[in-house]
């Protein structure tokens, strides 16, 4: 269940940082704490200049993404016809890895939906991950009595108690040549099995996993969930698609992942210490020089709907982001052997980039607050003119840069009910701002803990699911 960490601990995030990093960053901040108290301006006019350069780097790199993202064949298309032409003896086996911990109230919709794949039964091996000593989940399984087409395996309790620890045990038993990965809340595309085996039979060996896309059933449920929609159309309809015609390292999904099982087992497969160990093996596949290809095909999830766990779960994906970039900085050179030039690139700017300047937004609103409310001379002896017109610049174009991009992805996902709360997303920046600063702290304390994401807060008082006409967004 450790496999990655005792077989390759190089690329496992057990350990964070290495003694070089730990000797680096040391360093790096004694001399940035020794330049503050000798120079104090002009070492914070350095630092702010540094910053603002990432974000012109950041921003511009999703600018291309957006562009790319509408180049003709980046996502992986399969008709209906397609997906259902090839005759069923003739389909490989696929196994079907879905971890639950703790979830009594979605096991019942979870089994329904998993029985609407179109996929034949003795074709179709879905492992029900559960944890040894979860007795309530384990006897909701059971009282529910999913049939042959289900196994229920119980992992053994062992730390870490962690989703990418039970895949690995799941693995350890997958009789299936294909292997996908669902999560509890999941209602996946009926076909995706078959899409995904239709494709990868006809793409190269060097394409060992298929993303497909998310969405979410109750886009409608309150304003959190309404942010979290327009997140993820723009997430899968443009970043993704857009990383994936660059031929960049692509940070998986932490569901609907479709591999060849013969990948993930010749690279160890997931790494149990890693929060988002979806992301983690999304640029360890780059790194081995496999693809990462983008299905057109949709997943619709749960979206969060409550402050603090959405707050638990976000600050758990950055967490795991900057887990994944220390680790992958550990041999700097070796990295950009591995990847070339644009590889670290993208990894500094997209999972580097990504929870680093949510954490450090809310220093740069504060600061422009304080200079539009009372001009203080401290703070214009810091943006000296060159820095201060470029950093104008970042700020009013970024920021109408994410209005655009957010308000495009309502378009995209036909939902123009979302434009209210696309005008409203700088609070959802907040929030995400919020989070970073939790997982930065959590990434000191407690760098392995699993914060676990309560599921089932869609539902009605009486039990019902309040899906927003999920087969009208199919269409």
């Amino acid at each position: 269940m450790s496999g990655l960490a005792d077989k390759v601990p190089f690329v496992s995030a057990r350990a964070i940082l290495s003694q070089g990093q730990r000797r680096a960053l040391l360093g790096t901040l004694v001399v940035v704490i020794g330049g503050v108290v000798v120079w104090p301006t002009q070492t914070v006019i350095a630092l702010v200049a540094v910053i603002t350069v990432a974000y012109v780097l950041v921003s511009g790199y999703r600018i291309v993404l957006f562009v790319r993202s509408a180049r003709p064949g980046v996502v992986v298309v399969v008709s209906d016809e397609q997906a259902r032409a090839t005759v069923d003896g003739d389909l490989p086996l696929y196994t079907v890895l879905v971890p639950a911990f703790r979830e009594t109230e979605v096991i019942g919709t979870l089994l329904e939906r998993l029985g609407r794949i179109e996929y034949p039964p003795d074709r179709l091996d879905i492992k029900l991950l559960v944890e040894a000593d979860d007795e309530a989940t384990i006897a909701a399984v059971h009282d529910r009595d999913p049939g042959d087409q289900f196994e229920l395996v119980l992992i053994p309790p062992a730390e870490p108690r962690t989703k990418p620890k039970a895949l690995n045990y799941g693995l350890t038993l997958a009789r299936g040549e294909l292997v996908a990965v669902y999560d509890v809340e999941d209602d996946p595309d009926p076909l995706q099995l078959r899409r995904a085996a239709f494709a990868l039979s006809r793409l190269g060996p060097e394409v060992g996993c298929l993303q497909a896309k998310l969405s979410y059933n109750n886009p409608n449920q309150n304003l959190i969930t309404q942010w979290f929609t327009i997140e993820y159309a723009m997430w899968f309809s443009f970043l993704l698609p857009g990383l994936a015609s660059l031929g960049a390292p692509i940070p998986l999904g932490g569901t609907s992942n479709h591999f060849r099982r013969s990948v993930l087992r010749s690279m160890g497969a997931w790494d149990p210490f890693n929060v988002t160990e979806d992301a983690d093996l999304g640029i360890r596949m780059y790194r081995e020089g496999y693809k990462v290809g983008v299905l057109e095909s949709v997943t619709f999830e749960e979206a969060n709907s409550d402050f603090v766990n959405w707050i638990k779960q976000r600050s758990r994906w950055y967490k795991g982001y900057l887990q994944t970039f220390f680790v992958h900085l550990r041999a700097p050179v070796r990295l950009c052997r591995e990847t070339g030039l644009p590889g670290v690139a993208q990894l500094f700017l997209f999972i580097g980039g990504t929870p680093l300047l949510a954490l450090l937004n809310p220093i740069f609103w504060l600061t422009t607050m304080i200079w539009f409310l009372a001009h203080p001379a401290f703070i214009q002896s810091l943006f000296p003119a060159p820095l201060y017109y470029g950093s104008l610049a970042c700020w009013a174009l970024g920021n109408f840069l994410l209005f655009y991009f957010t308000l495009a992805s309502c378009r995209l996902s036909r939902r123009p009910e979302l434009l209210w709360a696309a005008l409203l997303v700088p609070l959802y920046w907040v929030m995400m701002s919020m989070a970073a600063a939790k997982a930065f702290f959590q990434l000191i304390g407690a760098p392995t803990f699993w914060e676990k994401t309560v599921h089932g807060l869609h539902r009605d008082p009486d039990g019902a699911i309040a899906a927003d006409m999920v087969s009208e967004s199919r269409s």
